[in-house]
């Protein structure tokens, strides 16, 4: 599978080091008689990188930039280069790439080359195919070749092929526009008056023709300080229709989207007034206000900062996952995903199709690169019944005509794939489909390079990827569908608050990213490749480095929960077997710990654990010490003292979880000073509760249930108050676990509903209440599921009025919980760790902060890997409380 709607089983996987290993692959499977697909990653969601021979991962290996002539503004690249790593390299010397998809942080320039990518900024820079001077190729059974202008190096008979043919050539595709990707649309780059571009023309082949090993890319000079415009304008058709009228100016970019598509950063006023928006870059401030003097928009707002112009940046780049998602919570797909028109049509053709698509009750949210008439959308079709298959085919014809209709291009940048090829012959004439033909026969007359795309098609209605799914599969079924392979879980770049996905950065295995685990799961339950179901070794390999951090919940942009997932096969895996010792030892800690607590028997317990880890557990680190006076103990031992709060005061419960109880009771003490400074009255269930969490990290559902229904029973009866959970991975349990778990129970939807964070209780019930004035900087670790499920917004806001400055690392701290203590682990562990939050901690060392973290396991992890010890932001405003009494109020 790709990005795309599609799903073709392959044979094998090759991964070449070199050109070399290339040719080798390549004949052996030409004298096989197997198909090839090369595959980069990052740009192809039409299906033309799914194939059933021999796919050659062109990613592992062949990754390197070659090398980078600045003077001549030109670089040598291999096919799995990342873009981003081009763009890094090349930005000391003022230069870029010009092309930039909204994938760049993990599309590969193999891709790119081979789906013609352009991105935002083509607007100014042009396609892949107008920055690629040179294409080292290999062809089906180990030729190679050295592309450029001129005949020279190109293969026998296509100087004859377009010596025969040119009048289809200047006639058939003629009157094209920037964004006429489709078919072989680049073949009149062959003409003589054109230059000869042989490697202009191969580009765009979707692997048709054969495979790149090297190119050499031409590079742009970087603007200095580009501003960004924001247009605003009263609907869609409105900023269509403005596009084109914006090109005069010179614009970097021209990117378009409606209210539909961003609701949230609409709603928060991150954008100006209007129900659409132009996202135009210049080249400098002046630039940019006479670009807003001389548009006719509704509002406008420059942008020059750049972490502004990130945030807004991030909006768009992540529309192609967050337009898979309806506003009542359904999916909508590919397979017209950039079919492009001249931009002085676009808000004609965008008021036609939205009528189209009302007309076959469908929806869809266009966006896209309004300067060159391209349109994203993602389209609500129904792919698994005949008669919803029926209407994506009798849709997929009826849009081809009207795309052709306002001379349109089916493609207008990731290519054609299996979605759109079988159409072409709606938009070039016979003579040009042809041409195509004997194009192709030239390069691959063997036809075993990615068959069945471009020419001789497959139907689009063939190998749909949903086709394989049990009916009915629930859930899980649902969310491994949902993953459309957009593949934001393979950026390998560090920094910033995103989190996802952690275990494959540390690997740099497909199978270890989210995109790679879904897929398994999707191929489990398909139960073709995948044969043994639930029992499967291949699926518990691809899921034991998952670290359930959560980050794909939050970062994905459709929402894929890994965690769950990995819960929920963890469940049915081992259901009827004995467990690994670490399923029973950490999966069952609540019970454990509160044995231990009963026969007061932490002191030998921490004795033992010293000299003899437990069995089944990793021996590279130690286990964190129990504390000997567990915090319930130590809270009914002060129920003498006297607590006044003022009238009115509201009362809260404080969650006494596993880890504030019997690990770290010294942060649930502190939190019960801060509230009751903060005017709050106290109090704690009456007998023990649990969340759940270790049972559900370790896939004991039905466990988890059980022990949640008594938990909820255990609270019946006790007035509705908020419920303060210091240790963020029980409080994320609480509100998402929980409800999911016990879905037709209300009362796990009143708990969820109540639990509040440290920082939001105070926020919400002691609004004015003045924190300590504590002055000084931070450094430490916010907690995977704080980033991904309860957010940080509130804990920033309170940090902020206690005078705790610096921003704490994103990323994930590797411990985990159960994680980074199970066998196999402590690599993975350690370099997760090693990626932020270890920099991060020595990078600040000279200011002398305070280490913070909020989760147990970040504040382990912190102590175990280096000398510092982290607190939770309990502790530190405790810390800071005078010594006696509570803190002045105002």
């Amino acid at each position: 599978m790709d990005a795309s709607n599609y799903r073709r089983v392959p044979a094998g996987v090759v991964a070449p080091r070199d050109a070399g290993d290339v040719a080798a692959a390549l004949r052996i499977c030409a004298d096989a008689g197997f198909p090839v697909v090369p595959r980069g990653g990052g740009t192809s969601i039409a299906g033309q990188a799914t194939g059933v021979g021999v796919v050659l991962d062109l990613t592992r290996h062949m990754n390197a930039l070659v090398s980078v002539d600045p003077v001549a503004r030109t670089a040598v690249v291999q096919p799995g280069l990342v873009l981003d790593r081009l763009r890094d390299a090349v930005r000391p010397y003022g230069l870029a790439f010009g092309p930039d998809p909204s994938t760049h942080a993990r599309c590969t320039l193999g891709g790119m080359i081979g789906n013609n990518a352009c991105g935002a900024h083509s607007v100014a820079w042009g396609t892949t195919a107008d920055n690629v001077t040179e294409l080292a190729v290999t062809a089906y059974g180990g030729s190679s070749y050295r592309l450029g202008t001129g005949w020279a190096g190109a293969p026998e008979g296509l100087r004859e092929l377009v010596a025969g043919n040119l009048a289809v050539l200047r006639t058939g595709l003629a009157g094209g526009f920037s964004r006429r990707i489709s078919g072989y649309g680049g073949l009149d780059a062959l003409l003589p008056e054109r230059g000869v571009g042989v490697a202009r023309a191969f580009c765009g082949s979707e692997g048709t023709l054969g495979v790149v090993t090297e190119a050499v890319v031409r590079l742009v000079e970087a603007p200095r300080a580009p501003v960004l415009a924001v247009l605003g304008y009263a609907d869609e058709s409105a900023a269509a229709d403005a596009a084109a009228g914006l090109l005069g100016a010179g614009p970097l970019t021209v990117e378009g989207m409606a209210r539909d598509l961003v609701p949230g950063a609409a709603a928060a006023g991150a954008l100006p007034r209007g129900d659409a928006w132009l996202f135009v870059e210049m080249r400098d401030e002046g630039a940019a206000r006479s670009l807003v003097r001389g548009a006719d928009a509704v509002d406008s707002l420059l942008v020059t900062d750049p972490a502004g112009q990130r945030a807004l940046w991030r909006i768009r780049e992540d529309a192609a996952g967050t337009a898979t998602r309806t506003p009542d919570g359904g999916m909508a797909w590919p397979g017209w995903e950039d079919c492009a028109v001249p931009p002085a049509r676009l808000g004609a053709y965008l008021r036609e199709f939205r009528a189209l698509l009302a007309a076959h009750g469908l929806r869809g949210t266009p966006y896209g690169h309004f300067g060159e008439g391209c349109v994203h959308v993602r389209i609500d079709f129904d792919l698994v019944t005949p008669a919803g298959i029926a209407r994506f085919r009798s849709f997929s014809g009826e849009l081809a005509d009207l795309v052709v209709s306002h001379g349109g291009s089916l493609s207008g940048e990731h290519g054609d794939g299996q979605a759109r090829a079988e159409l072409l012959p709606r938009m070039y004439g016979p003579e040009v489909i042809a041409l195509f033909g004997a194009y192709k026969d030239v390069w691959d007359p063997a036809g075993g390079m990615n068959p069945g795309m471009l020419v001789r098609p497959a139907r689009l209605d063939e190998n749909l990827r949903f086709a394989v799914l049990p009916p009915g599969g629930g859930e899980l079924s649902h969310g491994v569908a949902r993953c459309v392979g957009v593949a934001k879980c393979r950026t390998t770049e560090v920094g910033g608050p995103g989190v996802m996905c952690p275990s494959y950065r540390a690997t740099g295995e497909e199978l270890h990213s989210t995109r790679g685990r879904a897929r398994l799961l999707h191929e489990m339950l398909a139960g073709e490749v995948v044969t043994d179901g639930w029992r499967s070794r291949e699926v518990a390999e691809a899921l034991d480095l998952c670290l359930s951090c959560k980050g794909c919940r939050s970062d994905c942009p459709v929402g894929v929960d890994m965690a769950a997932y990995k819960a929920e096969f963890l469940h049915h895996h081992w259901s009827g077997r004995i467990r690994p010792p670490a399923h029973y030892l950490l999966g069952g800690l609540p019970r454990l710990l509160r044995t231990v607590a009963l026969l007061r028997a932490a002191a030998p317990l921490n004795a033992a654990a010293r000299r003899l880890p437990p069995p089944g557990l990793t021996r590279d680190r130690p286990l964190p010490p129990l504390a000997r006076t567990p915090f319930t103990r130590w809270w009914r031992s002060r129920a003498g003292e006297s607590r006044p709060q003022g009238p009115g005061a509201t009362a809260v419960t404080l969650w006494p979880d596993t880890f504030t109880e019997y690990l770290s009771p010294h942060t649930g003490r502190a939190a019960v000073r801060v509230l009751e400074a903060a005017g709050l009255e106290v109090t704690v269930p009456r007998g023990p509760v649990c969340c759940g969490l270790t049972y559900v990290s370790t896939g004991r559902l039905d466990r988890a249930r059980t022990v949640l229904r008594r938990t909820l029973t255990r609270l019946e009866g006790a007035p509705d108050r908020p419920v303060v959970v210091l240790e963020p991975s029980c409080a994320a349990a609480l509100r998402t676990d929980l409800p999911a778990l016990l879905p037709d129970d209300p009362r796990a939807h009143r708990l969820a509903t109540a639990v509040r964070t440290f920082a939001e209780a105070l926020e919400q019930y002691a609004p004015h209440w003045r924190p300590p004035r504590l002055d000084r900087p931070v450094a430490g670790q916010t907690h995977c599921h704080q980033h991904a499920v309860l957010g940080d917004a509130a804990d920033r806001r309170l940090r902020e009025r206690a005078g705790l400055t610096g921003e704490l690392s994103g990323g994930c701290c590797g411990l985990a919980g159960n994680f980074g203590f199970e066998p196999g682990h402590h690599a993975v562990s350690v370099a997760c760790a090693r990626e932020q939050l270890l920099p991060s901690l020595d990078a600040a060392r000279d200011s002398g902060p305070a280490i913070l973290a909020d989760g147990f396991s970040c504040r382990t992890q912190i102590a175990q890997l280096s000398p510092y010890r982290a607190h939770h932001l309990a502790e530190l405003l405790a810390d800071g409380l005078p010594i006696e009494g509570p803190a002045d109020s105002p």
